[in-house]
């Protein structure tokens, strides 16, 4: 095997430190935080994640705006995008039961720089989300009480005219993050009690609007003369598909809580699809209700279900929609507040963020220190800064989550599971025994279990070996199937490996064929040529990456959720994202690019220094493994203990040279 040249050392050693992956306990159960959230408690902090204030202002602004009516086609197309990320969530919150969401799933398959940075994006969506939530809150309770509350900061307070900041201090919207974090300090439970009442609220409002609505509803307003059920055509259909692509965000708030679930084998992937199935519901109902109320292009969209009742001469109806928005607003606060602290605190659990985030309450159960100070920084978010500046930082941090969870699914799905041989052989020949017969007489196999077996036959040799081969196509091997078509090309690679090149090439091809289909035609004028070409090849790259990697053997025997039809599911999860993320604006970008550039500086000032992981390899091995081939030709695994000195202690293994004449010797490490 070609090695590397002695300078380029120390870039392999940090490329391998950047890499590494998350040794996960043997008791994934084991936490320091409560187990007591049970399949109730995270569906409803899933519907209470994604059913906020989008079902109120959202619906409005997209039917009048981008799709009309279709509005209803829009919602039912970007919930499929969503239940596409949900699988690969509700995969992993199962199959790893521990805090920190996309963080943690990344960290486990891909690695450890990959993991920081999108733990870090995730922080920054979810401080800006909650903040954004606070002001929309503040501004939809001011806009009862006819912006009394505005006019008073502005004339007795301050007021302030600076670029991207608010013309006043929004004092109400600070304020309820702060009370929000010091009652979620108190522990999980009352913080599911707090969102199982503003859930609870808030459904039965729905259940009103849409019983309500259904009977003000007027068949007229779909009519040609209000401009037909889908006036902007399939175009906006997409567009609007795009937008309501993220009402449905929150419901990774179930992963972060899956190391608080007393059952999170089962009550992770439940409550998945359950939160995700009642929002999409809930969404594609009020829509239909809302067009049928009023004529699509009369509708206001900053508050549309309370204007669509007060212009229909029902003002008190107005009045319930608009407690019903409060209390919906006031469980996405919850959420954004009870998923935030629990990644601050996976990460500096594992060492890449400050340790004293890591710290958790002995009475409460929750990390205190991390609620109580990223509260205060999203209440302080939401004092200075406008809701507009905050929403354009939205969304790039959660597409990127998305895309890397999804490509961790294939990953893991084809990665053989890392286990080491069990104990010390117990057969070690006997020094009084015989020599063994010839192999042409008998084949002594030393089995994984660690006994012997006598194959005397023919036939019993040959279905030995079928039976080697077939063992030896194992997780991420290639296919029975395609060996001989792919087996002199692909046959030297290690299980995993081909997979883990292909879900690389997954991804860039995506993201070149998104960039070619938003990009080629208006910024870049690609002739129709050149155009066509790198569609087809892009397209190619991507569906040769999904053919290889189907063509490899999956794991198949785990005992929790798996996303169906791997890998088409995650694939097309990741081409949606992709081609989402292309659709944010350039200063977005630049926005990112900036938080990631503070993200690194941080990562390489102090999380590479303490990663618990880079600790763990430091630490000495205390057992070694070597491989002992005997005259018979069983191949016999021993492990020895290491002393502290560095010396190997060999008697329990010793073999008699009699019977075991120059043994070859292979090395490994246990």
């Amino acid at each position: 095997m070609a090695t590397c040249p002695r300078g380029c050392a120390p870039a392999v050693r940090l490329c391998q430190r950047l890499n590494r992956l998350k040794t996960l306990d043997d008791d994934m159960m084991a936490t320091s935080l409560k187990r007591c959230l049970s399949t109730l408690d995270l569906t409803l902090l899933g519907v209470g994640g994604m059913v906020g204030s989008g079902l109120y202002v959202l619906t409005g602004t997209v039917a009048k705006d981008m799709v009309g009516p279709a509005v209803i086609i829009s919602f039912i197309f970007a919930g499929i995008a969503s239940l596409l990320a949900a699988f690969c969530y509700a995969e992993f919150g199962a199959r790893i039961p521990k805090t920190g969401s996309a963080y943690m799933f990344t960290y486990v398959s891909v690695g450890e720089v990959w993991a920081f940075l999108i733990g870090w994006n995730v922080i920054l969506e979810n401080m800006i989300g909650g903040a954004a939530v606070a002001r929309a809150w503040s501004g939809y309770l001011d806009s009862i009480f006819n912006h009394a509350i505005q006019n008073f900061t502005e004339t007795h307070i301050m007021q302030w005219n600076v670029p991207f900041l608010a013309h006043y201090p929004d004092l109400l919207a600070a304020g309820i993050l702060v009370v929000a974090s010091f009652f979620i300090s108190f522990g999980v439970q009352v913080s599911s009690y707090l969102n199982h009442i503003f859930s609870t609220i808030s459904m039965v409002v729905i259940i009103f609007i849409l019983v309500f609505g259904f009977v003000l509803a007027e068949p007229a307003n779909w009519s040609q003369k209000e401009g037909g059920f889908a006036p902007f055509g399939l175009s906006g259909i997409l567009e609007g598909s795009a937008t309501c692509f993220y009402a449905f965000v929150g419901f990774d708030v179930i992963a972060s809580s899956s190391e608080e679930a007393k059952n999170p084998q089962k009550a992770v992937p439940i409550a998945t699809a359950i939160s995700l199935g009642l929002a999409a519901t809930a969404y594609i109902l009020v829509s239909t209700v809302l067009t049928l109320m009023v004529p699509w292009h009369t509708l206001d969209p900053n508050s549309a279900l309370a204007d669509a009742f007060f212009r229909r001469g029902y003002s008190w109806a107005g009045v319930i929609v608009a407690i019903g928005s409060i209390c919906a607003m006031n469980t996405v606060l919850l959420c954004n507040l009870f998923s935030l602290p629990r990644i601050v605190y996976a990460m500096a659990e594992d060492g890449l963020f400050f340790s004293i985030f890591a710290r958790v309450n002995p009475l409460t159960k929750v990390p205190v220190n991390a609620i109580l100070v990223f509260g205060i920084l999203m209440a302080t978010l939401a004092l200075i800064f406008d809701l507009e500046a905050l929403v354009q930082f939205l969304s790039i941090g959660t597409l990127l989550a998305y895309t890397f969870v999804a490509a961790s699914v294939i990953v893991l799905r084809f990665q053989p599971d890392k286990a080491t041989s069990k104990g010390t052989a117990s057969t070690s020949p006997n020094p009084n025994a015989e020599p063994s017969p010839a192999p042409s007489e008998t084949q002594t196999i030393t089995e994984d279990s660690g006994e012997l077996k006598q194959y005397e036959s023919f036939s019993d040799k040959l279905q030995l070996v079928e039976r080697q081969t077939r063992e030896r196509r194992g997780v991420g091997q290639l296919r029975a199937y395609w060996e001989p078509y792919l087996g002199k090309l692909l046959g030297d690679c290690e299980p995993g490996e081909v997979v883990a090149i292909c879900v690389l090439t997954l991804i860039v091809s995506s993201v070149s064929l998104c960039a070619v289909l938003e990009f080629g035609n208006n910024q870049l004028h690609l002739p129709l040529w050149s155009f066509t070409m790198l569609l087809v090849i892009f397209s190619l790259a991507y569906v040769l990456s999904m053919a290889l990697i189907w063509a490899h053997e999956p794991q198949t025997d785990s005992k929790t959720f798996q996303v169906p039809l791997v890998p088409l599911t995650p694939g097309a999860s990741i081409l949606i994202n992709v081609f989402l993320m292309m659709k944010l604006s350039y200063l977005t970008w630049i926005r990112f690019t900036v938080w990631i550039a503070i993200g690194l500086f941080v990562y390489f000032g102090y999380g590479i220094w303490h990663s618990k992981e880079g600790m763990r390899e430091l630490q000495p091995k205390d057992m070694a493994a070597r491989y002992v081939v005997l005259p018979s030709g069983s191949l016999v695994e021993t492990v020895q203990s290491v002393q502290p000195d560095g010396q190997v202690d060999t008697s329990a293994h010793h073999i008699n040279p009699p019977t075991a004449p120059t043994a070859e010797e292979y090395p490994g490490k246990r």
